[in-house]
């Protein structure tokens, strides 16, 4: 039994699920003729030595943007008329017991292109309620967060024909599939990372400012799946050379969640689980991976640093919703078609392994996910929350290739990670978080993650803290929360931890608890600080939210 289950102490052991073994999907046909392409990016010189080490696979895949003839990738016209291939493809198949294929329209992007997504499923129906009710959990891919990063969404349309009429599809015996092959059209139409008016995707997650990102969470918040996979790409960056001396040579890099106050369990299966079979499926294919890296800007901090533990990204603040968040890159953002057999053949073999892998521990992973949300709603009004982290130092060896042989060059580095974490500020857990009625937008953006938000009936006396400063009650007849006086002394409870005063919060004001499986996720947004609501404006000011440290005694209704 893997770590992450042992220590499920209210679970039982799972039945021991068939095993599967790790294989590379085979190449898949295009039946959608090319249209006219976008123009490759530039990709700077690379030296014969170095590119020697990366020679294409034995399998050649084909989707309408894999074509030798092609100056650039899938078009998004080809990128819908392929998902329709799909669709047509699986309804020809003849096997009236599935899997079936559901398109499913997510609205437009900021350009007007659609965002559409795949639901792969033995279930007849695309209703949320019924895959939710049908107990198989779901995985959810998706790709092009960043418009540069093409090699993902070639990928999926792979993927999602392997999954429908391929070898792929014991795996739905086990689990669902949700496909979202472009989640930034635009970003893909301009070769830019970002979205349309300038905003990187993959920091959107929790403000949910994009069309683009709101199409994501409608996936998250209504299927609810238990593994949700970010496939990126990395960029080559001349700055390894010049510190180093040189070149980023793996073929991927992985990284899970490591946001503070995620479960130590759903940690412990991103690396048990998924991880450690992801890293001997690239070996066995011979390909080459490690952690996610980066360096600073300045030539002479020689230090590199993981991926980090603050909720800025979307792995992060999906590891949050106590799914297993998993990020994966090939190596090849702003590449254009360099090395681009080489590139989609990693994402598929990465994206293989976690659906097999996925599929092996379904039933582990609905038992995870079950026990998690239950501890997370069993911690509100208890006991101390992380507030900020740091990551710890230590050393670590970077397998770079020399610039111009392309010969191993091995490098040890001090490393910030977020392996080992560091706590630098803590309070005491709220029960939840009151906002003024005024505060609509916030409550607009939680609802959008799926949070449950309720809204007070009547008006109450609540007892509340704002900033770690009490909120101060409002004397009677003299204004009432919503008009953000604050004079009274404090209360104090006695046994109470918090400090806190009670005031008049006004009927129509909300109640946001803690007592919920996104209780995590609503402390990043609603807690002071440069990811939160506050820190973005979607808060105008401290006045308009407080952390409430004793359950409210009124009548409340769920906010729609």
């Amino acid at each position: 039994m893997s770590l992450a289950v042992a220590g499920l102490v209210a679970c039982s052991t799972p039945s021991a699920p068939p095993q599967i073994k790790p294989s590379v999907a085979a190449p898949v046909a295009a039946t959608v003729k090319p249209a006219s392409a976008l123009p490759a990016a530039p990709a700077g010189p690379v030296s014969p030595g170095l590119s020697g080490r990366f020679p294409d696979p034995a399998v050649v895949y084909r989707t309408p943007g894999l074509s030798a003839s092609r100056a650039g990738l899938t078009t998004q016209a080809e990128l819908q008329s392929a998902l329709t291939e799909v669709i047509r493809a699986n309804q020809n198949s003849g096997n009236d017991t599935g899997p079936f294929v559901h398109l499913l329209a997510l609205g437009n992007s900021q350009s007007g292109a659609p965002i559409e997504a795949l639901l792969i499923t033995r279930l007849d129906t695309s209703k949320p309620s019924a895959v939710l009710k049908g107990g198989r959990p779901t995985v959810f891919l998706y790709g092009q967060v960043h418009g540069d990063e093409p090699a993902s969404a070639e990928a999926l349309l792979l993927l999602a024909q392997e999954l429908s009429v391929g070898k792929l599809q014991p795996v739905l015996d086990r689990v669902n599939v949700l496909i979202l092959p472009r989640a930034n059209p635009d970003g893909a139409f301009n070769q830019r990372a970002v979205t349309a008016n300038g905003v990187d995707l993959d920091v959107d997650q929790l403000l949910l400012s994009t069309p683009e990102a709101r199409a994501q969470a409608r996936l998250l918040r209504e299927y609810q799946p238990v593994v949700v996979v970010d496939a990126r790409e990395y960029a080559v960056q001349d700055r390894f050379v010049e510190k180093f001396g040189g070149v980023q040579g793996d073929d991927a890099w992985l990284h899970y969640g490591t946001a503070f106050n995620q479960s130590e369990f759903i940690t412990k299966a991103s690396e048990e689980w998924f991880r450690k079979p992801m890293l001997a499926a690239l070996k066995a294919q011979g390909l080459r991976g490690d952690w996610h890296h980066g360096t600073s800007a300045s030539a002479t901090d020689k230090k590199v640093f993981m991926a980090g533990v603050q909720p800025d990204n979307a792995r992060n603040v999906h590891g949050l919703r106590n799914a297993v968040s998993l990020t994966i890159e090939s190596r090849g953002a702003g590449f254009g078609r360099v090395h681009i057999q080489r590139r989609v053949h990693t994402q598929v073999t990465l994206m293989t392994s976690i659906l097999q892998t996925a599929a092996e521990r379904a039933a582990d992973l609905v038992k995870l996910r079950k026990y998690v949300d239950a501890v997370v709603r069993s911690q509100a009004c208890n006991g101390p929350m992380l507030i900020d982290a740091a990551m710890a130092s230590g050393d670590h060896t970077l397998q770079l290739l020399d610039p111009v042989s392309g010969a191993d060059k091995p490098v040890t580095v001090k490393r910030d990670t977020a392996l080992s974490v560091r706590d630098t500020r803590t309070r005491a857990r709220p029960c939840g978080y009151w906002l003024a009625s005024d505060q609509s937008a916030a409550v607009a953006r939680l609802r959008g993650l799926g949070v449950r938000v309720e809204q007070l009936i009547d008006s109450a006396d609540i007892k509340a803290e704002r900033n770690g400063a009490p909120a101060g009650r409002a004397p009677k007849g003299k204004g009432k929360a919503d008009s953000a006086s604050s004079t009274a002394k404090p209360a104090k409870a006695a046994g109470s931890e918090h400090p806190g005063s009670l005031f008049d919060a006004n009927k129509g004001s909300y109640f946001v608890p803690l007592s919920q499986p996104l209780g995590n996720l609503v402390a990043v947004a609603l807690e002071p600080g440069s990811h939160g609501y506050l820190g973005n404006k979607v808060i105008e000011s401290p006045e308009r939210v407080a952390r409430i440290v004793v359950l409210p005694k009124v009548k409340r209704v769920l906010v729609p």
